[in-house]
């Protein structure tokens, strides 16, 4: 008997930009995830823990530049998904 193809759902193409914006307490900001390709360790600024080599996690900077930054994308942090989502 043949097997019958069942069809599987695809994932969403990414698109070349694929951050948000996103509003929290302390104004708005891009937000972009990552892939878990990153070559480096990075720290969180929500819980001051590693974000290992690897591992999936979230871009965020402000839209709007501060006073003593050139661009609102010096600004940007690396943090973890769930401390993101917790951010105020």
């Amino acid at each position: 008997m043949p097997r019958r193809r069942v069809a599987r759902p695809t994932a969403p193409p990414l698109r070349a930009s694929s951050e948000v914006q996103e509003r929290k307490a302390d104004g708005d900001w891009f937000v972009r995830p990552t892939q878990g390709s990153s070559l480096k360790d990075y720290r969180c600024p929500g819980c001051s823990q590693l974000i290992r080599r690897g591992m999936r996690h979230v871009v965020a900077w402000p839209v709007e530049k501060s006073l003593l930054s050139d661009a609102a994308i010096d600004e940007r942090r690396h943090w973890h998904t769930a401390c993101w989502t917790r951010k105020h």
